[in-house]
């Protein structure tokens, strides 16, 4: 029997704050939280520069990219979609693999630019899908096949840069790819706070109008649902905060598609519990993937968007499995 969505939100604040203390304490080497309360140098500088801000960065991009993948599946009205749906993710891999293929012409140097030529193709991405959709005055159908078609051609180009690229070219775009959460210091997380934050709190402000959406587009209509206006503040508030989680942490795929399944078979499908169970249970379960992720294979360190693969295809067929049986 699932819990009431108040008891379930929290028990999701409480598991949400354990890892957030917790998880900076563990890796390849675990630092005791006495020592850096006691200002232990060596405890002090793991957990301060590296663990703190890596779980702070593994919270924000958890939540959005579970947001996120809330919003797409009640837009799309589909348990599988998800933020990379929309070609978004391919879109800002494409702008990264592009700036690292330029690097040695001076055009684009270091990670800054690097993440800022993802954000960019994160952007364009999604301004190409909306304005085919809007061209051929589709709905959530003709926004779903023109971002297909977009991440599909994205993907081409990404493999015909890699082909172009020297060894050393072609690892580091495979390696970006993979995504991770590999920072030191708090710059990266200072970036992505005021993408997940505003995003967060726009998709929270729609939360009546998602859940109007679930009753079906022409009823919602009919109750004063803008749907045209809706679907562009969706898509446009999404693409803006995976586009900046995109730029820091690389492409981290699934997350948005199994936690907000996840917690809508415990919390419901009201949107007013749901989303704020995705904003907490997304960061709560990507930060415990990094710890895994760098944990598993100590002292070398599994890329945090590899676990989350591997995780989210069978989780994937499952689904697929359990909505033919049902």
């Amino acid at each position: 029997m699932a819990p009431h969505p108040r008891t379930a939100l929290l028990v999701l604040f409480l598991l949400w704050m354990a890892v957030a203390i917790g998880a900076p304490l563990v890796g390849s080497q675990p630092v005791s939280l006495g020592d850096v309360l006691r200002g232990e140098p060596t405890a002090g500088a793991i957990f301060w520069q590296l663990r703190l801000p890596r779980v702070l960065l593994a919270l924000l991009a958890g939540a959005g990219l579970a947001v996120s993948g809330l919003a797409f599946q009640t837009l799309f009205r589909n348990e599988l979609a998800e933020p990379y749906t929309l070609g978004i993710a391919t879109g800002a891999a494409l702008g990264a693999v592009l700036s690292l293929r330029l690097e040695e012409m001076g055009v684009l140097m270091g990670m800054p630019l690097v993440s800022l030529a993802s954000f960019v193709g994160a952007i364009g991405a999604t301004t190409l899908v909306v304005g085919l959709a809007w061209r051929r005055k589709g709905n959530t159908g003709t926004l779903l096949l023109a971002g297909i078609a977009v991440s599909l051609s994205c993907s081409a180009l990404i493999l015909f840069l890699q082909y172009l690229s020297d060894s050393t070219q072609t690892f580091r775009m495979v390696r970006w790819m993979m995504g991770g959460l590999s920072v030191v210091g708090y710059g990266e997380v200072l970036w992505i706070a005021p993408w997940v934050l505003a995003g967060a709190a726009v998709l929270l402000a729609l939360r009546w109008d998602l859940n109007l959406l679930l009753t079906g587009e022409e009823l919602a209509a009919s109750r004063g649902v803008d749907l045209v206006r809706l679907r562009l503040r969706v898509l446009g508030v999404s693409s803006l905060m995976i586009g900046a989680l995109v730029a820091v942490a690389g492409p981290i795929g699934f997350v948005g598609l199994m936690v907000p399944h996840m917690l809508r078979r415990w919390v419901g499908h009201d949107h007013l519990f749901l989303a704020p169970a995705c904003l907490l249970g997304g960061g709560a379960f990507l930060a415990v993937c990094d710890v895994a992720a760098r944990t598993v294979m100590a002292p070398a360190e599994l890329p945090v968007g590899v676990l989350t693969a591997l995780l989210g295809g069978p989780f994937f067929l499952w689904l697929l499995v359990l909505g033919r049986k049902e």
